[in-house]
C-alpha cells in the first residue's frame, strides 16, 4: 500500500521504519524543515520502561496545589480560555483515583517494555549511532517521605519482572560518584540498571536518512491543513503545497493532532504540556552523572549524552505556546546546581556551550497513547504518549506499523484504542 505518515518527530519516523519493512511505500510528511525538530528535538534522553506511568496519580491533585505556590516547582498552571485545556483538566483529574492509576500504570509499562525490546531490534540492524547508554537510571530521594513513596512503584516493578534496587545514602554515591560534590543530602534511591539512555533527535535523524536512503520519500516544509475523506474512508491530505493521495494514513503530530482529527468527528483528549531542557557540553575534567540521575524532588532528569550533560522536566500546562520561559529554565538550573554543582558552573563560565529549549509533550489524561484504527477507514494515529514518547517510540511504531498491515500487534491492545 501507499501510506502517508503525518508527522517526522521520532513516532513518525520510528512507525515509518517498521511501514517500510513491511513492505509498503511510505511518504513522510512534516511542517518543519528536517526531523525531530519539535518534541524529539532536547528532551530528557531516558529510554526508561522502568519509569513509565501517568502522571495522573494518587495524591497528584493535593501536590499540583502545592507546587502553584513555589518558587521551584516541577509544575505550572497557565489558565487559558481554551475549553479543550479544561476538559483535560477535569479528565485528568478522575483518573488520580488508585483503581484508574493501577490500570493505567499496567498499560504503559506493557508497552515501554515492549518498546524497549523493539529498539534493541532496531539498533542491532542498523547499526544507528546516537550516544546510547546502558548505565541505567537511578531515581534520588532527597526525604524520606520521598523514599516511603517508592514502595508503590517497587511492586509494579517487581510485578514486571523489572531488575531494580533501593539504595541507602551511602550506595547512591556508590552508583553515582560525583554526587559527592552535590549540594544536598539524600535519604537514598531507587536504581534500575536495566534502563538506557540516548539523545532523541540522533536517532530521528539517523533513522530518517536511512529510511530515505532506502526509498521512503520525506516532504519536509509541508504543512497538512486538513485530511480528504470520501464518505467514511481516508482517501488524501491536503497541504498548502497540494494534495497527497495514499491508500492510508498515520496521523503521528504529537499535540497537533487532535486539531486535524477534530473536523472529522474523533475528539481525542491530547493537550500540550510544556516542559524544557538545558544541554551543557563538557569535557572528562567535569564530573558529571555516568548515565541518568532522577530527581524526584524537581521531577528533573539529568543525563549523560556523549559529551554533552543534559537536565530536562517541569510540567507547565499552557496551551501551545513553546516559547522558552525564564522561570523554567530556572527550576530545571536549579536541580542541576543542587545535584552536579561543576556542570551548572560550566553554564556560568561559558555560555556558549549550554542551550535551553521548551518542547510540548502530547498528553494523554491517563497516560497512554492512543494507537491502531480511527472509525474513518484507513486512517490510523499514533499520538499522545507525552512524556514517554521516547521509550514507546519503537513499540508504538511497530504496533501500528502492524495494525495497518492488517496483522495481529504482538502486545495486548487493551487501553490503547481511540474509543477507550
Amino acid at each position: 500500500m501507499r501510506v502517508i505518515v503525518l508527522g517526522a518527530g521520532v513516532i513518525g519516523t520510528s512507525t515509518a521504519y517498521y511501514l517500510a519493512q513491511a513492505g509498503h511505500e511510505v511518504t513522510v510528511v512534516e511542517r518543519r524543515s528536517g526531523p525531530a525538530l519539535e518534541t524529539s528535538f532536547a528532551n530528557a534522553g531516558g529510554i526508561c520502561p522502568g519509569f513509565a506511568g501517568p502522571w495522573a496519580a494518587p495524591g497528584m491533585p493535593a501536590k499540583a496545589a502545592r507546587w502553584l505556590f513555589a518558587r521551584h516547582a516541577p509544575f505550572a498552571l497557565r489558565p487559558r480560555l481554551d475549553p479543550q485545556q479544561w476538559r483535560w483538566l477535569a479528565r485528568f483529574l478522575q483518573n488520580c483515583k488508585p483503581e484508574r492509576f493501577a490500570r493505567n500504570k499496567v498499560r504503559m509499562q506493557r508497552i515501554a517494555h515492549y518498546s524497549k525490546a523493539c529498539l534493541a531490534e532496531l539498533r542491532a540492524a542498523t547499526g544507528i549511532a546516537f550516544d546510547h547508554g546502558t548505565g541505567g537510571v537511578l531515581q534520588l530521594f532527597r526525604t524520606q517521605a520521598e523514599l516511603a513513596g517508592a514502595a508503590g512503584a517497587t511492586r509494579v516493578l517487581t510485578e514486571f519482572q523489572v531488575k531494580h534496587r533501593l539504595l541507602d545514602a551511602a550506595e547512591v554515591l556508590e552508583v553515582e560518584p560525583a554526587l559527592h560534590a552535590a549540594a544536598t543530602s539524600f535519604a537514598g534511591g531507587l536504581h534500575l540498571p536495566g534502563d538506557e539512555t540516548g539523545d532523541c533527535r540522533k536517532f530521528t535523524v539517523a533513522l530518517a536518512e536511512l529510511l530515505r536512503q532506502r526509498g521512503v520519500a520525506f516532504k519536509f516544509d509541508t504543512e497538512v491543513t486538513r485530511l480528504i475523506r470520501d464518505g467514511d474512508r481516508f482517501i488524501g491530505v491536503a497541504t498548502k503545497d497540494g494534495t497527497l493521495t495514499a491508500d492510508a494514513c498515520v496521523v503521528a503530530l504529537g499535540s497537533a493532532t487532535p486539531h486535524l482529527l477534530r473536523p472529522l468527528g474523533i475528539d481525542l483528549p491530547i493537550y500540550p504540556v510544556k516542559g524544557y531542557s538545558v544541554t551543557v557540553h563538557v569535557d572528562d575534567s567535569v564530573p558529571g552523572p555516568r548515565s541518568s540521575v532522577l530527581d524526584e524532588h524537581y521531577k528533573v532528569m539529568i543525563t549523560r549524552l556523549g559529551t554533552r550533560i543534559r537536565a530536562a522536566g517541569i510540567a507547565e500546562i499552557a496551551g501551545h505556546d513553546s516559547s522558552v520561559r525564564r522561570a523554567g529554565i530556572a527550576t530545571v538550573m536549579q536541580s542541576l546546581r543542587e545535584l552536579f554543582p561543576q556542570v551548572a558552573t560550566r553554564t556560568e563560565v561559558n555560555a556558549l556551550d549550554v542551550s535551553s529549549w521548551a518542547g510540548l509533550r502530547p498528553m494523554t489524561p491517563d497516560g497512554p497513547p492512543y494507537l491502531g484504527a480511527t472509525p474513518i477507514a484507513n486512517l490510523f494515529v499514533n499520538a499522545g504518549h507525552g512524556s514517554n514518547g521516547w521509550t514507546q517510540a519503537c513499540g508504538s511504531g511497530r504496533i501500528v506499523a502492524d495494525i495497518v498491515s492488517g496483522r495481529r500487534p504482538e502486545i495486548d491492545m487493551e487501553g490503547f484504542g481511540v474509543g477507550r
